[in-house]
This record gives structure tokens, sequence and C-alpha cells, in this order.
């Protein structure tokens, strides 16, 4: 079963829309959504069945030019 996750992403000035395009092309997200606030950024993400949450992040979202900085929030159970 996989690992759903909400990351927060904050972008640097002026590359949100550039981001926002990276995701979309590397098709990882179930969502994608522009925020106000502290970030810019906010991505439903399903974490593959036995993949490192950490690692799968680094490597395939966190490698984007313009992410200054993310905030990760893990789910444990549906209600």
């Amino acid at each position: 079963m996989s690992t759903c996750v909400f990351i927060q992403i904050r972008c640097r000035p002026g590359t949100t829309y550039d981001v926002a395009e990276a995701i979309a092309l590397r098709e990882i997200h179930s969502e994608l959504f522009s925020t106000s606030g502290d970030y810019d950024l906010l991505m439903k993400l399903y974490i593959p069945a036995g993949a490192d949450v950490g690692k799968y992040i680094n490597e395939n979202l966190l490698d984007i030019a313009g992410i200054e900085r993310s905030l990760t929030t893990m789910t444990f159970k549906v209600f």
C-alpha cells in the first residue's frame, strides 16, 4: 500500500510557475495547488509501497530548480 504525503513547497521569487510545470512534467503528483501564505505550492503525493519517503522525495522532487524549501506532512489513517 502506498503512503500519502502532502508537501508544501516554497519557491524562489518568480519561479513558482516554472516549478509547478517541472512537477507536472514528472507526473509524480496526485494533486498540485497554488497557495497563499508561507508556501507557494501544495502537492499531494503517493509514495510507492516499500520506498523510503525521504529518499523518494529528495530524488524525485527536491532536485527541481527553484525550490527553496519544503514541508512534508505524513498521513497515517483514513477516517
